[in-house]
C-alpha cells in the first residue's frame, strides 16, 4: 500500500488552500463544488497530495489516510484475517473502487484500487 492523500475538514477553504499553497508549496489540481460544501484537491512533491473539504456535516481536522493499493479485495482479505475492523467493503467509484478501515483511534483509512 502506498500512502496517496490525506482528507481534512476544514474550516475556511480560502484560507487553507492559501496556506497549503504559499506556505507548503502544494499545487491546485481540481475543485469541486459538492451538496453543503467545498472539496479541493492539492498536489505536493511526489506521489502524495492532500484534499480539503468544507463542509459544516463534519468536525475540523484530519478525517482519513487515501492509500492506493493494486488489488482491493485480497487487502480487504488480509485485514479480516488480522483482525481490522473492516468499515466499508470494496464499493465501485468514479476511478475504481474503494474500501475504508477504521484504525484503533477511529481515524478511516481508505484504500483506493484505480481501475479508471
Amino acid at each position: 500500500m502506498k500512502i496517496r492523500y490525506a482528507t481534512m475538514i476544514v474550516d475556511d477553504m480560502e484560507e487553507s488552500v492559501k496556506f497549503y499553497t504559499e506556505t507548503l508549496d502544494f499545487t491546485l489540481d481540481e475543485v469541486f463544488d459538492v451538496p453543503g460544501g467545498k472539496i479541493t484537491l492539492l498536489d505536493g512533491e511526489g506521489f502524495a497530495g492532500i484534499e480539503l473539504i468544507e463542509s459544516k456535516n463534519f468536525e475540523t481536522g484530519l478525517y482519513s489516510i487515501g492509500m492506493d493499493v493494486e488489488d482491493i479485495n485480497k487487502e480487504i482479505d488480509d485485514l479480516e484475517a488480522k483482525g481490522a475492523n473492516i468499515a466499508l467493503k470494496p464499493v465501485e467509484t468514479q476511478v475504481g473502487y474503494m474500501a475504508r478501515v477504521i484504525d484503533p483511534n477511529g481515524i478511516n483509512i481508505v484504500l483506493v484500487q484505480h481501475t479508471k
